[in-house]
């Protein structure tokens, strides 16, 4: 999706900024941008009255000053060049550091922050001596915030820099603490006791060699570290924490060694471990029982210490001087330096008694654990920095690009940049099509000269016509793909030189994707392509770029300069394509990129057909799904070769479901690449291999990714098998249909109608069988075959195969006995695993978590990167009470204190004590600070109180009250989950009861009785079965009720033969109540609320709430979720679901409630009015004449817009209070809105305006670089109704006045005055018309009527002035008059004009001596007759679709 202007925001705001930032140059912001000056190095010293500062920060000290203030200062030399350092006071900066000082509406603190953001290192010379050039930094770009949102943000930055400075000192002195208790706990030089000791020992302390206290000294385990299993861990030498000798947990791994052998190997307690040989010899670590499962790599000697000796009083006598002394002499070798067990045997050491031993050991252990405790929180304080910044700020550091103030400059960097990525083989100026089409042909002989293809003879045009009219035939993208990614074309020979082919069909090779930047491709740039338009009346166009593989056009560019929307690049794209551009040899084109050197968008061709949706505009991402902005990280990431040309063959995906044509986003092609490299890496000879898993939320198209990942494996042949194992019979079935969907020209994927076919399917050797897609009921079902009917042969041979599993929605049954089988049955196959929501620590199953069943994570885009990206949309979830939970406390304090009322309680000291400490609980359970679980009241709720009339009534209610608002007047459709098939049934005869105009049904497994009680499944089956045939005309029964399942699913996603179901409401479903089913693996992008009676923890909650949040459009801004029982669990359920699977990004996830909306409504508002205020223009009358200020408006008025949509949502309406319940404690807060319906309507129909006709009737050309871009969806906003009945009061009342006989000037001002103010409600055309008229009735030259209204003699001026504009243009024309006027009085767009030949038929009727006389006199020249038809065309197109304008005449002379 394009990122808008108004998103120019950073993803972390403080509360009441809305303003978009502004991208500035750097020189732009400051007073002063200039280097310092010398000094001698003989003039620096230690101490001194005024800091030195350098390029590295502070040198040293000096007794002058050549700056005061703050300044921020940049290294410009050297190798620490673009260091950023600040400065306050007076102090000497040197030449080697650029001061800079803000200008009054910037802020100094706040540049240095926004400069250590940039990298400026990047920009410095190339020479042996790198170095920053002033004039080179002043012309870079940045976007910044106003002054007070700097403040903001440097005040906070600042605060935490002092944090993390005082945590750092605090660190710091406890090490040295730690050290000087060392010193003094230990005897030093000699001496037989310690400096100090623990109170009441006095003994003299011994002296023993470290060999006399361990059992044995042993060498560690001789093997290769794998991936960790999840269970044994492998202690390296590197996996010891240099300072605290710790086990570094951040990246374990498991011993790659057969470790039913290795027991001697395993770790327990009272071992030491000693590093013997490299850098870090001599260094320890004391096992502990908290690490696990541990064996110890050969690199280590393990000391088995005895146990009548304190093995962490060992470990502390290693942390000393003398034992680092000893290590520094005895390690010294010839080469790497090392100590061997015996070395380590010879240590001495004075040891106490055992239990002086343990007291010390003790003491310094608690001290090593502060300090670990306090190098933690440091480490925290500077990833909340980090990660503040990194949201505070709208850029990483490779946004800051160079300004391209010329489109022509861009474009020839663009060029220079994709040569040296490996478009090496040509640039292509100003090539027509047919130049392009030969251009084609040479590359095709060159690549098929062979003598059973061309046998060296060029082809002919003939030829090439052949192959164009097969272009021609494929028409759409889609089929297209598949042409060029079918690797030959044929022809039939018709060169007569070639004797023998002459008259035979030959295959000439035109595309191999695996043929990546060799052989025979070549990779050419075209630039400036000239396009012929489908129209001979219309100019030939130039795009920008179009990027072609031997000879094929398949990417094609639009670029825009410096601080031009992007959007105005793709609206240039699609108006080529209304314009029929992209057809012929340009219909090849597969992909579009638009381009700025600020901003990238990358796109599908959707073909003639298809339509253009800015929701697939796609931003390229790096790996950590972070976006790339710059242009040359782009072109280096997307655009170079090989990368290109793998995106043309691998990572498009022609989708035979709805017959256009996909490209992958940045994540998917990550996910698949990873995929494909760990099967390439894979070792077949070994068993229980786990590939991996890949962490895609839910909606961010995981089905395509994992069938890309299969064509990858299957295309480099580095599998025999590929098979897509799902969970469910009916997902295998969607899953089928959308890979076969997927699949190319000679693809196929294959399905398995029961396990026989699976066995047949997996033993062949037909490439055809590669793709397979099965169940895992399936799949296990083979062992049982393998004992009944198949032979040891037939296992063999399957298990012999290189079999790779990829595994869908894989948190579900994974975990269950059917996987194990399948694991055990193919010991050696590879599994990959594909979830939105990975089962992990907190919430795992049967001890066992995503990744130790599948491996490491591969990749992740979590929902958090799908809502950032607007791939998914946020949600907007409701705790909704139907208990007060007053009465709930009292109910369950005075169950537990065993007492029937509040006085019973209080009159018995033991029940009052119960009774209050019940009464006292939270309302929801959790954790206490030492991790044990505690109960809230609603833990002691039993689940009959949600069971029960009152309870479920109240849900009805709430549903069925707000419906009309939350549901769009039913445009959108819900899901409402129980707990119980039983309370399924009885709340859909309660809706039936208290709803019956709501379209409502209900689903769930007929088959499986979920504590079925009081009504039977049956008898409510029956019931729900019978409503939906009568409702819909369908025939189903209990037994069909698997077809019935399918029908609805089409019926709520708009699927065949539901396609259009949203024309005829009637056959609509508005609610469909389920228990289980749908909440996982269903997608409509028409669900927009869940209502939920039901709880939900975890993957589950994600996985149900994610049915809501598929992209719509405009008028659905996210998904909203209602839980009614136990909604304090509900809610901490979320809170602890959304820290899990949010991938650490949780910004974003929930949008803002109504009063935060109305609050920036209110904002938005302000803002918007004090704009057109600074402008000097009242009550919104007109749009600004200045650009920056049109820009700024077309962005807040899209956020306005876009806030004002979500807020409807949540209950706003126009003149109606709107009155916040607060949902702990029942308090109502009245809000109001300061503007009303009117305002939002006249500032629609300025945002219309922005894109009005030009006074001489030509729409704003969209090459024009305006630099702000209209949302199309808010010019279609209504705003004829505004209501004028203000303002014909006030013109009734100035007519009042101004007729009235001795009424006074300065009242006949006044009223006029109050009456041009309501003008505001009138576009500009009609603002026009109505003074015309006020001009008139004051000239005398009318007078008005009584009863008629200021509206209708503005019509009146409109349509005579229309009419007098039509009938000056068929008269300078000589046209049919009345052809012309019922285009005037038709709907007519650019699209539909020539509908049926009808402006065809138009222009036939013009009289062509009298155009050309026209179009002469006008422009002064004389025209050639095949111009004239050209630019009556134009006129005409543009005087119809405007609805009209002054012909320009020429002058008489």
């Amino acid at each position: 999706m394009i990122m808008q202007d108004n998103e120019k925001k950073p993803a972390l705001r403080f509360k009441g900024f809305t303003d978009p930032w502004e991208q500035r140059k750097l020189g732009d912001l400051c007073v002063e941008f200039r280097s310092g000056e010398f000094i001698s190095a003989s003039d620096i010293t230690e101490t001194g009255e005024y800091p030195v500062f350098g390029g590295n920060g502070l040198r040293g000290f000096t007794d002058r000053f050549n700056h005061d203030g703050e300044y921020t200062l940049i290294g410009r030399q050297g190798a620490l060049c673009g260091n950023v350092n600040f400065a306050v006071g007076k102090s000497y900066f040197t030449e080697h550091a650029i001061a800079v000082r803000a200008d009054k509406k910037n802020q100094t603190r706040f540049l240095y922050y926004l400069f250590s953001t940039m990298d400026l290192g990047q920009y410095s010379g190339q020479s042996a001596q790198p170095g920053l050039a002033v004039g080179n930094l002043v012309e870079l770009k940045s976007t910044l915030p106003d002054k007070q949102e700097q403040e903001k943000i440097s005040g906070v930055l600042t605060a935490l820099d002092t944090l993390i400075t005082l945590h750092q000192r605090k660190y710091e002195k406890l090490v040295n603490i730690k050290k000087s208790m060392l010193d003094k706990m230990f005897p030093q030089n000699g001496a037989s006791v310690p400096e100090i000791r623990f109170k009441g020992f006095t003994d003299p302390w011994e002296q023993r060699k470290l060999g006399e206290l361990s059992r044995s000294f042993e060498y560690g385990l001789n093997a290769a570290a794998k991936e960790y299993d999840g269970q044994n861990k492998y202690l390296r030498i590197t996996d010891i924490d240099d300072t605290s000798r710790q086990f570094v947990s951040a990246d374990i791994t498991s011993p790659d060694a057969n470790l039913a052998e290795a027991d001697n190997y395993r770790l327990s307690d009272g071992d030491v471990l000693f590093a013997r040989t490299g850098a870090s010899v001599g260094k320890t670590y004391l096992y502990k029982k908290s690490d696990g499962l541990v064996y110890f790599a050969g690199f280590l000697i393990r000391a088995k210490i005895k146990e009548s000796v304190s093995a962490g009083f060992i470990f502390q006598n290693t942390l000393t001087r003398s034992y680092e002394r000893y290590i520094a002499i005895t390690s010294q070798r010839s080469g790497q330096p090392g100590v061997n067990a015996q070395e380590y045997a010879e240590y001495q050491l004075m040891l106490p008694e055992l239990f002086e031993q343990e007291k010390i050991a003790k003491l310094l252990e608690a001290l090593d654990t502060l300090i670990t405790l306090h190098q933690r929180k440091l480490k925290k304080l500077v990833q909340i920095r980090k990660a503040f910044a990194e949201r505070c700020f709208l850029q990483s550091r490779k946004e800051f690009v160079m300004a391209f103030t010329k489109e022509a400059d861009f474009e020839e960097a663009v060029v220079k940049l994709l040569i040296e990525r490996g478009w090496k083989d040509g640039v292509l100026k100003n090539y027509t099509e047919q130049q392009l089409i030969q251009n084609w042909a040479n590359i095709l002989f060159e690549n098929n000269r062979g003598i059973d293809r061309l046998n060296d003879y060029p082809l002919t045009d003939g030829e090439m016509q052949q192959i164009m009219e097969q272009v021609m035939n494929a028409k759409t993208p889609m089929k297209l793909n598949k042409f060029i990614n079918g690797k030959s074309v044929l022809i039939k020979r018709d060169n007569p030189d070639d004797k023998l082919n002459f008259g035979k069909e030959v295959s000439l090779k035109i595309y191999d994707r695996l043929e990546i930047a060799a052989g025979l491709s070549r990779y050419q740039i075209a630039e400036q392509p000239k396009f012929p338009t489908k129209s001979k009346i219309l100019n030939d166009r130039r795009g920008d770029l179009m990027l072609l593989i031997n000879g094929m056009p398949v990417i094609h560019m639009e670029l825009k300069k410096s601080g031009v929307s992007i959007k105005r690049a793709c609206n240039q794209i699609e108006k080529y394509a209304a314009e029929g551009i992209f057809t012929g040899l340009f219909s090849l084109v597969q992909i579009f990129v638009a381009m700025n050197p600020e901003e990238t968008v990358y796109f599908a061709n959707p073909g003639p057909e298809g339509q253009f949706n800015p929701s697939y505009y796609f931003h390229w991402a790096d790996f950590y799904n972070e976006p790339m902005n710059d242009w040359k990280d782009v072109t280096t990431a997307l655009l170079s070769i090989p990368m290109a040309h793998m995106l043309v063959g691998f990572y498009t995906v022609a989708d035979g479901s709805d017959g256009i044509l996909k490209v992958m986003r940045s994540y998917q092609y990550y996910a698949a690449s990873k995929i494909s490299d760990a099967v390439s890496k894979a070792k077949w000879e070994n068993d229980q291999q786990r590939g991996g898993y890949i962490w895609h939320t839910t909606g961010s198209g995981k089905t395509m990714t994992s069938f890309k990942s299969a064509q990858l494996i299957a295309s480099s042949k580095d599998a025999d098998k590929v098979i897509f194992l799902m969970d469910r019979i009916e997902l295998g079935t969607q899953s089928l249909k959308e890979y076969r969907n997927f699949a190319g020209e000679n693809e196929e994927v294959q399905a398995t109608e029961n396990t026989d076919v699976l066995v047949d399917k997996l033993k062949s050797t037909s490439p055809s069988d590669t793709l397979i897609v099965t169940s895992i009921q399936k799949m296990s079902n083979i062992k049982d075959d393998a004992q009944n009917k198949l032979n040891p042969n037939d296992i063999a041979l399957i298990n012999a195969k290189r079999l790779v599993f990829i595994v869908d929605e894989c948190h579900r049954s994974t975990f269950g006995d059917m996987m194990q089988t399948i694991k055990h049955t193919f010991p050696k196959a590879l599994f990959f695993g594909f979830t939105g929501t990975p089962i992990q620590g907190e919430n795992q199953k049967k001890m066992s978590t995503t990744a130790t069943v599948f491996g490491n994570e591969l990749h992740r885009y979590s929902i958090a990167d799908g809502i950032r990206d607007h791939n998914v949309l946020g949600f907007d979830p409701y705790k909704v009470l139907t208990f007060k939970d007053s009465d709930l406390r009292k109910a369950v304090a005075l169950e537990k204190a065993k007492a029937y009322s509040v006085d019973e309680a209080l009159a018995d000291p033991q029940k009052s004590k119960v009774f209050y400490k019940y009464l006292n609980l939270p309302m929801a359970g959790g954790k206490d600070a030492l991790g044990e679980e505690i109960k809230g009241i609603e833990d002691y709720i039993p689940n009959t109180q949600y069971e029960g009339e009152e309870h479920q009534k109240a849900v009805v209610e709430d549903i069925c009250e707000n419906w009309q608002t939350q549901s769009r007047n039913s445009k959108f459709h819900a899901i409402f989950a129980t707990s119980s098939i039983p309370e399924a049934i009885q709340y859909y005869k309660r809706f039936r009861e208290a709803a019956p105009w709501l379209k409502v049904t209900a689903l769930f497994d007929p088959n499986i009785d979920n504590n079925g009680k009081g009504i039977t499944k049956e008898e409510g089956l029956k019931e729900i079965v019978e409503d939906y045939n009568a409702r819909y005309g369908q025939d189903f029964s209990i037994p069909t009720f698997a077809k019935m399942k399918k029908d609805i699913a089409a019926r709520l996603a708009h699927k065949l033969p539901y396609q259009r179901i949203e024309r005829t409401p009637e056959k609509q479903l508005d609610l469909l109540i389920v228990v289980d089913q749908m909440l996982t693996g269903f997608d409509s992008k028409w669900i927009n609320t869940l209502y939920l009676d039901k709880v939900l923890q975890y993957e589950n909650l994600i996985q149900a709430f994610s049915r809501t949040n598929r992209l719509f459009g405009d008028d659905k801004q996210f998904g909203t979720i209602k839980y009614y029982r136990r909604p304090h669990t509900m809610e901490k359920n979320i809170a602890d679901a959304v820290k899990e699977y949010s991938g650490d990004k949780p910004f974003g996830l929930f949008v803002d409630k109504l009063d935060k909306n109305v609050e920036k409504l209110n904002a938005l508002y302000a803002e918007i009015k004090d704009l057109f205020v600074s402008a000097g223009i009242e009550e919104f009358s007109q749009i600004p004449a200045d650009m920056a200020e049109r820009k700024k408006f077309a962005d807040l008025f899209q956020s306005f817009n876009e806030n004002l949509e979500a807020a409807k949502v949540q209950g706003f309406e126009w003149d109606k209070p709107i009155v916040i319940v607060n949902e702990d404690t029942d308090e109502k807060t009245e809000l109001h809105a300061d503007f009303d319906e009117r305002a939002f309507k006249v500032l629609a129909l300025r945002y219309k305006e922005l894109f009005t006709p030009n006074p001489d009737g030509g729409e704003n050309d969209p090459d024009d670089d305006v630099p702000y871009a209209v949302n199309s969806y808010l010019t279609t906003i209504d705003t004829a109704d505004i209501d004028t009945d203000y303002m014909n009061s006030r013109f009734e009342k100035y007519l009042k006045i101004f007729y009235q006989e001795g009424a006074e000037a300065e009242a006949i001002h006044q009223a006029e005055t109050e009456l041009h103010k309501t003008f505001a409600t009138l576009s500009q055309e009609e603002q026009k018309y109505a003074n015309i008229f006020l001009h008139d009735i004051q000239s005398g030259a009318v007078v008005p009527q009584p009863g008629k209204t200021l509206r209708e003699y503005i019509a009146e001026y409109i349509a005579q002035k229309q009419n007098d504009q039509i009938h000056k243009v068929a008269e300078v024309f000589g046209l049919d008059e009345k052809k012309l006027r019922a285009f005037m009085r038709a709907n007519i767009t650019e699209a539909n004009i020539n509908e049926f030949g009808r402006f065809d038929d138009l222009k036939a009727t013009v009289d062509k001596a009298k155009a050309k006389a026209y179009f002469e006199a006008i422009e002064g020249t004389k025209l050639i007759p095949p111009k004239v038809p050209v630019k009556y065309d134009k006129l005409l197109r543009e005087f119809i679709v405007s609805g009209g304008f002054d012909l320009k005449m020429p002058k008489e002379s």
